[in-house]
């Protein structure tokens, strides 16, 4: 039984793995090879020598910023999910980051698209913990200079929302209020431990093409929140 459960994974912890910004960390774990194969380089002369100390040096920079960009994501403020009738709604809010260069393309027209997830697991000692429900929220934000008007689409629902300014489209996404996440015929809570999860991801693949490959490159794109989890206890 103790070696069962030594091998168990936590399944939260390989999602935290899995988070947007942790790309910063292990991007900073090369840092020190880099740095050796920098040290080598930098005393040689030749051309192709300074070429390969100017490309290390920027990738080193990226490293750099990346690890001061770990702080600046979305995040969770509040979630929750309560029993409504025979179902569990989810109520939270949200706080989206958006970095200087997440802001001027979204005033030039570019759309953003947010996915909100919410996941429920039946937890097990000795087994790998069952997932319940997974659902989502997706979000397209877009900003219309002819119209100077921004607006949301729930892509989810297909409902569409325009506002004048960015802060009340925001207000809009950022409130979440009886969410359906899961019937209540799935949870049993005195017989089994449930545990929620939520997160708001930023999808860059959504991005048009030049962006796109920039957006993994560069920290000020790496605007996804952690997992956020709680214990559902009624």
């Amino acid at each position: 039984m103790t070696a069962l459960m030594g091998f168990k994974v936590s399944y939260y912890q390989v999602h935290l793995a899995e988070a947007e910004h942790s790309e910063c960390i292990r991007f900073a774990a090369c840092a020190k090879s880099f740095l050796r194969v920098f040290c080598r380089f930098r005393e040689k002369n030749t051309l192709l020598h300074q070429w390969i100390c100017c490309f290390l040096a920027l990738v080193l920079s990226l490293l750099s910023a990346s690890l001061h960009a770990a702080d600046e994501v979305s995040t969770i403020k509040q979630a929750s999910l309560s029993l409504q009738d025979n179902s569990y709604v989810l109520s939270a809010e949200i706080n989206y980051y958006f970095s200087k260069k997440a802001l001027n393309a979204l005033q030039n027209g570019v759309p953003l698209f947010w996915i909100v997830q919410v996941e429920v697991q039946e937890q097990h000692d000795l087994l790998w913990n069952r997932t319940l429900a997974e659902k989502e929220i997706r979000y397209r934000l877009q900003y219309h200079a002819l119209l100077n008007m921004y607006r949301v689409k729930n892509e989810s629902s297909g409902e569409v929302y325009n506002f004048s300014t960015l802060s009340a489209a925001l207000d809009l996404m950022s409130n979440i209020r009886d969410f359906p996440v899961i019937s209540s015929g799935f949870i049993n809570l005195k017989k089994n431990q449930y545990r929620a999860a939520m997160r708001v991801l930023f999808n860059r693949n959504a991005l048009p093409l030049p962006l796109r490959t920039m957006a993994y490159l560069n920290p000020q794109w790496y605007l996804s929140s952690e997992w956020s989890t709680w214990s559902l206890t009624k």
